[in-house]
């Protein structure tokens, strides 16, 4: 979410919470009763889910530049990209953080971690083989929010020491969504 806002240049306020703040900050329950981040409000829209913000914004403030119009060839593409890599590729990571890292030492799962880590590396094909026929985004010919929620699941991966496991294309498309401004500035926002 943050990123898109950068790519689209809209202000905004951020709030940095600890994590996971349902535990570490519970008067946040009253603005999300889900305890979750992100928690995203734009007027009367509340919304906690990343893929589904990012869709917001790129299609009511984007003016077409992060979105693919119903009328584009490439608009379910798109789409299912968007998505892919909230609910196919960054769940099965956030398994694997919770049972190497945030469970007490007592709870901790290797077993579980490993086998969630085989289950993003094995969904991680579609993406390599649709990145294999040489181009540079995953739809539409240009650079669209269903790369950086792709992005995403990569940046995920490199955090916890695994990016190096997932293929060339896939390592080729982090490289290139790394080199954009918005990525830079939304490290910078999420630093400062």
């Amino acid at each position: 979410m943050l990123w898109t806002l950068e790519e689209l240049g809209l202000a905004y306020d951020l709030v940095k919470l600890p994590f996971p703040p349902r535990w570490r900050q519970p008067d946040y329950l009253a603005t999300n009763p889900l305890g979750t981040i992100p928690y995203f409000e734009d007027g009367p829209a509340r919304m906690t889910e990343s893929a589904a913000i990012c869709e917001y914004l790129a299609v009511k403030h984007g003016a077409g530049t992060l979105a693919v119009a119903p009328d584009e060839a490439d608009f379910g593409a798109w789409l299912n990209w968007l998505h892919h890599g909230e609910a196919t590729l960054t769940f099965p990571q956030t398994l694997v953080f919770r049972y190497l890292t945030l469970e007490k030492p007592e709870n901790r799962n290797p077993k579980v971690a490993a086998d969630y880590l085989k289950w993003f590396l094995a969904r991680t094909a579609l993406a390599e083989a649709t990145l294999s026929d040489g181009r540079d985004w995953l739809c539409a010919g240009r650079f669209t929010v269903a790369d950086i929620s792709v992005g995403y699941a990569l940046l995920f991966a490199e955090t916890l020491g695994h990016l190096d496991q997932v293929g060339p294309h896939l390592r080729a498309l982090w490289t290139r969504l790394q080199t954009r401004d918005g990525f830079h500035r939304a490290k910078a926002a999420q630093a400062a």
